[in-house]
């Protein structure tokens, strides 16, 4: 008897595309070729968030007699920090196994190719092929850590960020290349466990889709920290014939040669389409993504794609949503399409970085005539008190109407504090209506009502 569901991939976009269409009633199987939970829960989001909490730990220990605490010595155990890492993914990936469990959900151990005529081929690691049949099927094979011709990861000396995760020695040295979330987490872990840190990124500015105020910021912070940021720098090649390794850098002011033990690849991600079918059964991609409707539904009746291999944010939470979406689609329900413009992305440095919607540059280039309400971390009394002033809560509002367009936060736990912004533009809220809704004192959190006020003129801590 087919399927009713069968999903390519266990990541966020496919198990929780899985659990919604279990919840759905649908007879639905999952083909994981590696790890259930995929790249976020077994070497992505989640164990890169355990190594930077031990990095935050590691830095209030060398910063203790600043909250009037007296601490000798404090070394950093840097394998024991990598198994605690590797120790929360396993959790979290056993999680995923008990939800897959609970909802009655087959799970298949192979590797998995479309077939026309709604079928998959499946081989396991022994070589076996089953074929198995289904009434949609749901492509969400992610990405992997992109390559360039200049930086090709030998997983030695140049790596991405897989191997990033699990050196078995901190590196005296590291040339981190690209400053997307995934670099400047890296960048700043290292340089908080002790690595002397270099971070070259091609655009003018470090977390380029960020808010220019917020990467000024960032860069800020980082050299505060003893990273040395090169900006509109691209690495021309590595030389790894020595014991490190050499990087020619090309900058404004000319070529340099900078000398380090291991080069962090962090230039982005590609999609994992090659060998999965798509040609045979005529499934369209352009630029590396399959295309879909805003329902994810290919050009091929019946086969469905989401996540990291679709047009979007390549992040976990659009590739889960994404997944609830395309379910309830397949179900008969009426689900509202996703808003990209409303997608929070997190960066988990120190200062955490949050941002939604419009950067003030992109409202301008809109059209907008706006009203910039900004609120520095300075001038909060929980900040002050927590020891981490750095950063700002900076909020786009349009002029016209009140609509909130966009929100840019840089500081201590902003990535908890963006969730209250996505649920505010979702809810069409005004900047009025944020500057009288009371938020509690003494919080990070009371800087948005600040910020809101800030726009219209009616600070009071500032």
């Amino acid at each position: 008897m087919p399927y009713d569901l069968i999903i390519i991939g266990s990541g966020p976009g496919g198990y929780v595309a899985a659990i919604r269409a279990a919840q759905l009633g649908m007879k639905t199987a999952i083909v994981e070729r590696s790890e259930l939970g995929g790249i976020c829960l077994n070497w992505g989001c989640i164990p890169t968030k355990a190594l930077l909490k031990s990095a935050q730990v590691f830095e209030y220990l060398k910063h203790a007699g600043d909250y009037g605490i007296k601490i000798s010595g404090g070394d950093a155990d840097f394998p024991a920090v990598v198994q605690r890492s590797r120790n929360v993914a396993e959790g979290m990936s056993k999680g995923v196994q008990f939800l897959m469990k609970k909802n009655k959900i087959e799970v298949i151990q192979g590797t998995a190719k479309v077939k026309p005529g709604k079928k998959i081929a499946v081989t396991t690691s022994g070589g076996k092929e089953e074929i198995l049949e289904a009434k949609n099927i749901i492509i969400a094979v992610g990405a992997r850590s992109r390559a360039l011709p200049n930086l090709l990861q030998d997983g030695k000396k140049i790596i991405g960020y897989r191997e990033a995760m699990v050196l078995p020695a901190l590196p005296k040295s590291m040339v981190v290349v690209g400053s997307g979330a995934i670099g400047s987490e890296f960048a700043y872990f290292y340089a908080a466990m002790g690595t002397k840190v270099t971070l070259v990124e091609f655009l003018p500015a470090i977390v380029p889709l960020e808010d220019e105020e917020v990467s000024k910021q960032l860069e800020r912070s980082f050299k505060k920290m003893g990273i040395t940021v090169m900006t509109s720098s691209e690495v021309l090649a590595v030389d790894t014939k020595g014991v490190g390794c050499k990087v020619k850098i090309k900058s404004k002011v000319g070529e340099e040669s900078v000398d380090c033990d291991l080069v962090l690849s962090a230039v982005g991600i590609q999609s994992n389409l090659e060998n999965l079918g798509l040609e045979e059964v005529g499934i369209a991609t352009d630029k590396g993504k399959i295309i879909v409707n805003p329902y994810y539904q290919t050009n091929i009746p019946g086969y469905f794609a989401i996540g990291d291999c679709v047009p979007g944010q390549a992040l976990a939470h659009v590739a889960s949503a994404e997944g609830i979406i395309c379910v309830e689609k397949i179900a008969g329900h009426n689900p509202e399409p996703l808003n990209y413009n409303n997608i929070p992305g997190c960066t988990y440095t120190s200062p955490e970085i949050a941002s939604v919607g419009y950067t003030e540059k992109q409202a301008k280039e809109k059209g907008f005539e706006i009203k910039v309400g900004k609120f520095p971390f300075s001038a909060s009394g929980k900040a002050s008190a927590a020891g981490a002033k750095d950063g700002f809560v900076k909020l786009i509002f349009d002029a016209k109407y009140g609509e909130l367009l966009g929100a840019h936060m840089i500081g201590y736990n902003v990535t908890e504090m963006i969730a209250e912004i996505v649920v505010a533009r979702k809810l069409e809220t005004t900047g009025h209506e944020m500057i009288k809704s009371v938020h509690p004192h003494p919080t990070m959190s009371e800087a948005i009502m600040e910020a809101a006020a800030a726009a219209y003129g009616e600070v009071i801590h500032l």
